[in-house]
């Protein structure tokens, strides 16, 4: 068994953070927990909670006065905290901007001092308005005017990158950056927007479907337990230090078929319903039409490329029983 280490998670009461800190603590490891629970849920951790190799802190990140020192004491952070969801960027951009780059900008400053490897979770939404096949890390990137909020979400996450890149370059910071695409499986809330729990969640309902747009949009979904092994790759050698690497799957899948996915397999009656993004959302929503991740970076840098399928992906969440409510 490989020796013990001690993990910071900010946002580790989240959805993809409380599974991170299951994987961590089963391997032996010691994990602590900052979360400020604005988005994420102790009921995420419950499986752990009484673990007594785990640690709760319920605080923010740039609120948190011991900030130092914890961080002194760690082989390495792993920075999920973040605000998530379409809905909530839509509704709250002041919120999202302030939380993205407050975060983000304490924990470098705190790890720097003493040079604690840090992962720092992006996000595919930077890729903004590319209409390319598939998003490179090399990539230009391409996003909206600044009069719609819907953008607010991607600049903040790609100030962050800056920042990271900017504290490897200057002070010799171990960062990696982690741009995370389309991330699903249990214990995921559709309360801010998430596609793949709502679709679920009204299907058991057998209320309608609702789906945003034409439903000709694609996405590549991921599994989460994916997606913590390959931060944890990313996190733990030396390899990707310094560099941009995408985390995600690769099968496109349009929404429209992915709500007929859905409604089969959890053997629904439920119908689909069409809703325009103004009513959805605001007048002049963009969505990005494709978002499909180039993964040779990662299988380069780790060896590891996901493997759990889409049909295997819903029925892991439909049949968790723990598949979150939209209230």
């Amino acid at each position: 068994m490989a020796t013990a280490q001690s993990w910071l998670v900010t946002g580790g009461a989240g959805f993809i953070g409380s599974h991170l800190v299951e994987a961590l603590l089963a391997g032996g490891h010691r994990v602590t927990v900052l979360d400020d629970l604005s988005t994420g849920s102790r009921a995420n951790l419950a499986a752990v909670e009484e673990n007594p190799r785990l640690r709760i802190i319920e605080s923010k990140v740039s609120g948190y006065a011991g900030l130092g020192e914890l961080v002194d004491g760690m082989d390495g952070v792993y920075h999920l905290a973040a605000a998530v969801g379409v809905e909530l960027v839509v509704r709250s951009p002041i919120r999202t901007i302030q939380t993205n780059l407050d975060e983000t900008e304490a924990i470098l400053a705190a790890v720097s001092r003493r040079k604690v490897p840090v992962l720092v979770a992006s996000t595919s939404e930077v890729y903004g308005k590319s209409l390319k096949e598939e998003f490179s890390e090399e990539d230009d990137l391409l996003i909206g005017p600044p009069h719609l909020g819907r953008w607010s979400y991607a600049c903040s996450k790609l100030m962050d990158e800056f920042l990271g890149l900017a504290y490897a370059r200057e002070r010799g910071l171990p960062v990696v950056i982690a741009r995370i695409f389309n991330t699903v499986g249990p214990r995921q809330t559709g309360r801010y927007g998430m596609v793949l729990p709502r679709f679920i969640a009204a299907a058991q309902a057998g209320h309608p479907l609702r789906v945003f747009g034409d439903g000709r949009q694609t996405r590549c979904f991921c599994y989460v337990g994916d997606t913590v092994t390959a931060l944890r790759l990313l996190l733990e050698g030396p390899a990707a230090r310094g560099q941009v690497v995408n985390v995600g799957g690769t099968r496109e899948v349009t929404i429209l078929d992915l709500a007929r996915q859905v409604i089969s397999a959890v053997g629904a009656t439920s119908s689909i319903e069409f809703v325009s993004y103004d009513e959805a959302y605001a007048p002049g929503f963009e969505d990005m039409q494709r978002r499909r991740p180039a993964t040779g970076k990662l299988l380069c840098l780790t060896g590891f490329q996901p493997s759990v399928s889409l049909e295997e992906i819903i029925r892991r969440t439909a049949g968790a029983g723990a598949v979150q409510r939209l209230s």
